[in-house]
């Protein structure tokens, strides 16, 4: 591959790392949706935010339909993320239904 080739491809990899992202903010948006709905029901019934049973389900769920080429640990690793973040929605929700 000479040096345009490969210029032309990157810059095409990274238009579609572009599209990719665009739709990974979509969906974590509509995830946000959800849990901000889970977070007015759990209020409704009194129960806590943060729920170790539930978010063992989802790692489980993950990393069972983890088809690669990213390992398990770092599929793990980017739902803490995401979920730390969803608990953190929720906290703010409340706060902000309570004021």
């Amino acid at each position: 591959m000479n040096r345009d080739d490969g210029l032309r491809a990157l810059a095409d990899c990274r238009r579609r790392i572009d599209a990719v992202d665009v739709q990974l903010l979509a969906l974590l948006n509509e995830r946000t949706g959800i849990v901000e709905r889970i977070g007015q029901v759990k209020q409704e019934l009194g129960l806590p935010i943060y729920e170790p049973k539930r978010e063992d389900q989802v790692f489980a769920n993950v990393v069972e339909h983890n088809q690669g080429p990213l390992p398990a640990e770092a599929v793990k690793r980017i739902f803490e993320r995401i979920i730390d973040e969803m608990r953190q929605v929720q906290r703010v929700r409340m706060l902000d239904e309570k004021q």
